[in-house]
């Protein structure tokens, strides 16, 4: 029997993306299965999974001719990173109107305030870059 492990299913795109600002920056590997979007998010000295979030587009109860985009989020003990999943989450499943899942761990020692705002920043930015490459 042949095996068909290293095919790749044709409704499946991947692409990936980074940030460039300098510090704290985030990279992310897309997935796109079918209609739905799985992204990972990483960065740091110590690549993980801190979080997962997942977003779903629907259409608006108070306005029907608009949509809006629910998620959920999981974070693991002693982790931050669902400040960072959450928002990539919304944007990326109510721009696309997919459902999305959303996973990141980044880790800097001794990372201050400071570093925490442009990791989230770095973020935005990621979100941008898949927006922008999934509108292509």
């Amino acid at each position: 029997m042949e095996s068909n492990q290293n095919v790749m299913n044709k409704s499946c795109k991947e692409f990936y993306v980074q940030t460039e600002t300098g510090s704290f920056d985030l990279e992310a590997s897309v997935h796109i299965i079918g209609k739905d979007i799985l992204i990972a998010v990483w960065g740091g000295d110590k690549p993980h999974i801190g979080a997962v979030s997942a977003g779903q587009s629907q259409v608006s109860i108070v306005n029907p001719e608009k949509y809006n985009a629910t998620t959920s989020v999981i974070c693991f003990p002693g982790h931050m990173e669902d400040h960072l999943v959450k928002p990539i989450a919304q944007k990326i499943a109510l721009s696309t109107k997919s459902n999305v899942v959303v996973t990141a761990g980044a880790h800097w020692d001794n990372i201050d305030k400071d570093g925490i705002k442009k990791v989230l920043e770095n973020g935005n930015i990621i979100a941008e870059l898949v927006s922008l490459e999934l509108s292509k």
